[in-house]
């Protein structure tokens, strides 16, 4: 999967720039805290260059309080609106309060929701941006929305999620929408990383998380650590020969080759 980041042009850059000196401006930021523009823009030059290269979006953290967020709730009630608050708790969503095109506000808990799609904000939207490949057309979720992913919205579903050993409905941020339809790959909000080059708490190059919540299909989702993933190799995979047998030594970083493997392993059958 490629980031389409081609359609970020120097105005748009320009403007994320200035609302982001804006927001510091007006956070009382210390001169020595903030950021040059030339070193911003080099930054930016950096990054689109190296966001080709990522396979899973990174999460959002950030959203925006003026574009339309869409939720579609447990009982199949769509609600179009934008976010006015997102409260968490141990880093996952506690609630969000919403104010709908008729003024109404809504308050909703993880369980009211179904699926959501979230519009990041500012900085947090550079790269996020999806270009659905047809070789990849055939490993989405054909439930997911491409028009708001290829807006790089953030997308949010309900999923029963593995803790220890009880189960437990989950409101997740899903990072493989593109080739999704076989293999779950989510955030994990606890998850430590590898070193980044970033700005403004965005991360542009590195930043790999040491670990995700995945789930086969129809199977719940289960945190799968970095410092884990040899031993929980042959375990997971074991249905695909073809990725046993072309990683004798599994890298973490092949993460994502593994899974798109694994959907033509599961297309095949």
């Amino acid at each position: 999967m490629l980031v389409n980041i081609s359609v970020l042009t120097f105005t748009n850059v320009k403007k994320i720039i200035e609302e982001a000196e804006n927001r510091k401006s007006k956070q009382n930021f210390k001169p020595k805290n903030m950021i040059k523009k030339p070193l911003l823009l080099m930054m930016l030059f950096f990054a689109f260059t190296a966001m080709n290269a990522q396979d899973l979006i990174s999460p959002s953290y950030g959203f925006s309080h003026s574009k339309t967020a869409y939720i579609t709730l447990a009982d199949g009630t769509e609600i179009n609106g934008t976010i006015k608050d997102i409260d968490r708790d141990k880093g996952l969503i506690e609630f969000i309060k919403l104010q709908d095109g008729a003024g109404k506000k809504h308050k909703l808990k993880p369980e009211d929701i179904k699926f959501m799609y979230l519009p990041p904000s500012g900085l947090d939207n550079l790269g996020k941006k999806l270009n659905f490949l047809e070789d990849f057309k055939k490993w989405n979720d054909e439930k997911l929305n491409q028009d708001f992913l290829n807006q790089g919205y953030a997308y949010f579903e309900t999923a029963d999620v593995k803790i220890k050993k009880k189960n437990s409905k989950l409101l997740m941020q899903l990072l493989n929408p593109g080739f999704s339809k076989e293999f779950k790959v989510y955030c994990d909000p606890y998850a430590k990383e590898t070193t980044s080059l970033g700005v403004g708490g965005v991360k542009f190059v590195g930043g790999d998380a040491k670990s995700y919540y995945v789930a086969k299909k129809d199977s719940p989702a289960f945190l799968l650590k970095k410092k884990d993933y040899k031993k929980e190799f042959v375990p997971l995979w074991g249905s695909c020969e073809k990725i046993i047998s072309a990683n004798p030594e599994p890298k973490w970083t092949d993460l994502t080759k593994h899974v798109i493997t694994y959907s033509e392993c599961a297309e095949a059958k």
